[in-house]
């Protein structure tokens, strides 16, 4: 064997050897474990400090739940539902400037035309995403339209995604599911919408949005709770311009509808304009049963019925 070899054969063997002594505690020969907090690297067995002052290769900041760790960190937007690839595509600016603001040139502004149009055929390569991506759209505009927070549309997003997964489109819209999706992720979040004010919103009727809802939290086993009237006590106190103490009159009286069963059957809508107009007068405060119909959108003969019950229901309280 030559020279070469034989010094090519040593020079790895004492590789191998300083490796696994960078494994092993000198002292005992324990494993040795990397303890981030304090920058060492200590025996698991003795407890032997090996090296200190460690580089710490993480980021300097600090995050105590996970979306303020999507909010701090540098590696661009986090991943979501609400986009039909995920967010994980690239996204070219519509306006024809450059990053400091000057306009391009002609050429310029005719080749990022074209990387536009490559960039849309790309992201939307197939019938699936197609759907989904106008389906996506149509949940974040009923949401924008509803006032709905961020996690009701990454909800009804999720939804929408396991209905086209579990091939549930088929004989229905694209409309008519999402705008079910939008109905039922609210429901779920605890900030219903009533079935009218999302017909005002849609792009379908509302007997085919009802048979749609139906349809979807059958098959995907949704656990949609009943509304609770009390939920949309503050939407609408917060409308007509009530009172905190209004407010919580007329949840007062809904809870003794509850002990009382005077809810039962009753549309959840209707019971909680019943009690906002209720509490108005019980507190003093100017509302007509007019402006509580436009804002909770239900007739003025249904607040009129429930009203009664509900100052019925309430003990020593007199029925105007």
């Amino acid at each position: 064997m030559s020279n070469t070899n034989t010094r090519t054969i040593t020079a790895e063997a004492e590789t191998e050897q300083e490796a696994d002594e960078e494994v092993a505690c000198p002292e005992c020969g324990g494993r040795l474990v990397v303890d981030d907090e304090h920058g060492e690297t200590i025996c698991d067995d003795c407890g032997l400090v090996v090296s200190e002052d460690g580089i710490d290769r993480g980021p300097e900041w600090r995050a105590f739940d996970a979306a303020e760790k999507d909010e701090k960190s540098r590696v661009g937007a986090p991943t979501t539902n609400m986009m039909h690839d995920k967010g994980l595509s690239t996204n070219i600016d519509w306006r024809d400037k450059d990053a400091y603001g000057n306009s391009l040139g002609s050429r310029q502004r005719k080749k990022m035309q074209r990387l536009r149009k490559w960039n849309e055929r790309f992201r939307t390569r197939d019938s699936k995403e197609r759907n989904l991506k106008q389906a996506l759209g149509e949940i974040d505009r009923m949401a924008s339209a509803l006032g709905l927070p961020e996690n009701v549309r990454e909800t009804a997003s999720v939804i929408y995604r396991r209905a086209l997964d579990e091939n549930l489109l088929p004989g229905r819209s694209i409309e008519g599911v999402s705008t079910s999706a939008v109905y039922a992720a609210a429901r779920q979040a605890g900030v219903p919408r009533s079935l009218d004010e999302i017909a005002e919103v849609s792009r379908v009727e509302k007997s085919e949005i009802a048979r749609t809802y139906r349809y979807v939290v059958r098959e995907l086993g949704l656990e949609v709770k009943p509304a609770d009237p009390e939920s949309y006590v503050p939407r609408f106190a917060s409308d007509l311009g009530l009172s905190e103490e209004a407010q919580h009159r007329a949840r007062k009286l809904l809870q003794n509808a509850k002990e009382q069963g005077v809810h039962s059957g009753k549309s959840p809508v209707g019971l909680a304009a019943a009690a906002v107009y209720a509490a108005a007068l019980l507190t003093n405060e100017k509302t007509t049963q007019a402006a509580v119909s436009e804002v909770a959108d239900i007739s003025e003969v249904t607040i009129r019925n429930r009203y009664h019950e509900l100052l019925e229901a309430e003990q020593g309280l007199p029925v105007a």
